[in-house]
């Protein structure tokens, strides 16, 4: 059986150059691409980023999974976190964002999903979107006019967040579900990057880094060199294969032409 969305991936991490503890945690490998960013300190943020991410670990090589595997996974992570608040002295939280892939009707989709100010983007045919919502303060205001964009990545309330697994927050994750095109190219990050590297240089790097696992190293250098003033972790995922109709495989090597894609993706807010 073929998987109707095969991805090739890379990722890299660095604690960044004023933290003594990487707080970060990553999964990449099929079916599940995510970045959990831990909060809490006296090492309750290492805890807790890695409970979560240890969440998805049994569903390691299968082919795709569907949101109730993510909704499940999400409720024993939060069980997992809160458990640390209690046993840790700090108030153990972390963000969750990512992708995992998906099959809907034998096509190819993208299951995006975030909590927390980590973030998902998409590049695809030259252009990137960011896929997530930021829960923070910042992003609230700028929703509401008060800040503009200009300003946010200066703001003092940049890296107070909203949402979390943990932390004392009961925010749900938001979730998004797209089909995938042949040469989309997945970015998941911690705010380590987002913070430090200004979007229109991230697509650069994107854009002109071809193997996944390099693309990601050199994010993570810029990071660093940039300041590197937080944890900092990338995960890049390549769509080298996609079933964009039923029984309809497109690979990475195949023309391409328009009435083989599948249609546009949007994406669109689960819940």
């Amino acid at each position: 059986m073929t998987a109707p969305l095969i991805v090739s991936s890379g990722s890299s991490t660095h604690t960044g150059l004023r933290r003594t503890l990487n707080e970060d945690a990553m999964l990449a490998s099929t079916p599940v691409f995510v970045v959990a960013d831990g909060m809490g300190g006296h090492e309750a943020g290492e805890r807790a980023s890695a409970a979560v991410i240890a969440e998805f670990s049994p569903y390691l090589g299968r082919l795709n999974l569907v949101l109730d595997d993510v909704l499940d996974v999400l409720s024993r992570a939060r069980d997992a976190v809160d458990a640390l608040s209690v046993s840790a002295s700090g108030r153990a939280g972390t963000t969750l964002s990512g992708v995992v892939l998906a099959d809907v009707d034998g096509m190819g989709y993208w299951l995006a999903f975030n909590i927390g100010d980590s973030r998902t983007y998409r590049l695809s045919r030259g252009e990137l979107e960011q896929i997530s919502i930021d829960h923070s303060v910042v992003q609230e205001l700028i929703e509401t006019g008060e800040l503009d964009l200009a300003d946010a990545a200066s703001d003092h309330r940049r890296n107070i967040i909203t949402r979390a697994i943990g932390a004392g927050s009961a925010g749900d994750a938001d979730f998004w579900m797209f089909p995938a095109e042949l040469g989309d190219r997945m970015l998941i990050c911690s705010d380590g990057l987002s913070s430090e590297v200004p979007d229109a240089r991230i697509l650069e790097v994107l854009t002109a880094e071809s193997d996944p696992q390099t693309a990601a190293g050199v994010l993570v250098s810029e990071a660093v060199d940039a300041g590197g003033r937080d944890n900092i972790t990338v995960v890049v995922v390549d769509a080298v294969s996609v079933a964009s109709h039923p029984g309809v495989q497109m690979r990475a090597d195949d023309d391409i032409d328009e009435d083989t894609r599948p249609r546009e993706a949007i994406a669109g807010r689960i819940g």
